[in-house]
């Protein structure tokens, strides 16, 4: 067996801005960090002819044939993708588990596809590194699946840590912050994420933000220029300690994310964060590309039990975690290798 693991993430600002249809006018930023919830990946190999994958959280079970070609359509499209990538037709067994819901804003599908490239190539003898595999992850889900996503929860999910990573048509740069050990126990310690109770399909949300990019919407574009500059300015902030400041440029942050595209927002964040706000939060924004999943907000310490009294009655759930800095890894490999019997003749 071989068990591999990659970590979300959680975006602080320039969300947005890594979508090919702005970055590769403009240029894209984003800065981000990998929180301690991982997808899991649970890799085995077998003498028969098929393929097995169960998915723990979409609760959903699917078998190929090793002699028919292997499709990538329909439910768990996106391991079967990989493993199509790959060659792979017959003889593996993989379960896939995450500890956050899938669509919630925390950038699970990507983290889901690091996690299994990092599992499979791992289980073929092919160590790529972290660029490599975030790459290949953005090549299999935006070309080969044409999902509408960007490429900053790739990054994320393969290198870890705390970044800065800029978005270029020449490629990807991922700068890791300088950031005094006292400011980023205070920064995890400050922020907390809440979920709303819903998920949603980015995708449609994405896609509209995607159209708004290509045809050069004034507003769309404008908000997307500010938020990139925001990227810039949120590593100055965090690298010089000014965390008060930081907490105020997440809700500037919020407020132009919602231009970018319809159905970002709802009545019920929109109440719960001016409720936050109200009890002494200094900003926030909605994790991922917005209409549901988690809030996160920039609180200090003495106003936190305020601010999670308060939306935990509006009946989202507060959910702690801490900041992780691994990035993708194999946490367990008893020598398991893919034989060669598996690969498409």
């Amino acid at each position: 067996m071989l068990i591999a693991r990659a970590p979300v993430r959680l975006s602080f600002a320039g969300g947005g801005t890594d979508l090919p249809a702005y970055y590769i006018k403009y240029g894209g930023a984003v800065v981000s960090t990998t929180l301690d919830k991982y997808f899991y990946v649970f890799l085995n190999v077998s003498g028969d002819d098929t393929i097995q994958i169960t998915s723990s959280d979409y609760r959903t079970f699917y078998r190929h044939d090793g002699d028919l070609p292997l499709m990538f359509d329909g439910d768990l499209s996106l391991p079967r993708a990989i493993l199509h990538h790959f060659g792979l037709v017959r003889g593996i067994s993989m379960f896939l588990a995450s500890e956050v819901p899938p669509g919630t804003g925390l950038g699970s599908s990507s983290t889901v596809a690091v996690a299994i490239i990092k599992a499979v190539t791992t289980a073929r003898g092919l160590f790529l590194s972290k660029q490599q595999i975030a790459e290949l992850a953005c090549q299999i889900e935006i070309e080969k699946l044409g999902t509408p996503i960007g490429k900053q929860d790739q990054y994320a999910a393969a290198f870890g840590d705390l970044n800065l990573i800029q978005f270029r048509a020449d490629g990807v740069t991922v700068e890791p912050l300088r950031v005094p050990p006292e400011t980023r126990r205070a920064l995890e310690q400050n922020m907390l994420l809440f979920f709303t109770g819903g998920t949603r399909q980015a995708s449609t949300i994405l896609t509209a933000q995607k159209k708004s990019s290509e045809k050069d919407d004034p507003q769309v574009i404008a908000a997307l220029h500010a938020v990139k500059q925001m990227a810039f300015e949120a590593k100055e902030l965090l690298e010089r300690g000014d965390l008060n400041r930081f907490g105020r440029l997440l809700d500037a942050g919020w407020q132009q994310k919602k231009k970018f595209a319809g159905g970002i927002s709802n009545s019920l964040i929109d109440e719960c964060y001016t409720l936050a706000l109200a009890n002494g939060a200094l900003g926030g924004k909605l994790a991922g590309a917005g209409g549901g999943g988690f809030l996160a907000i920039y609180c200090e310490a003495p106003q936190q039990a305020a601010v999670t009294q308060a939306l935990e009655a509006k009946g989202l759930k507060r959910m702690d975690f801490r900041f992780e800095t691994e990035g993708a890894r194999v946490l367990v490999n008893a020598g398991l290798r893919i034989p060669e019997r598996a690969y498409a003749s």
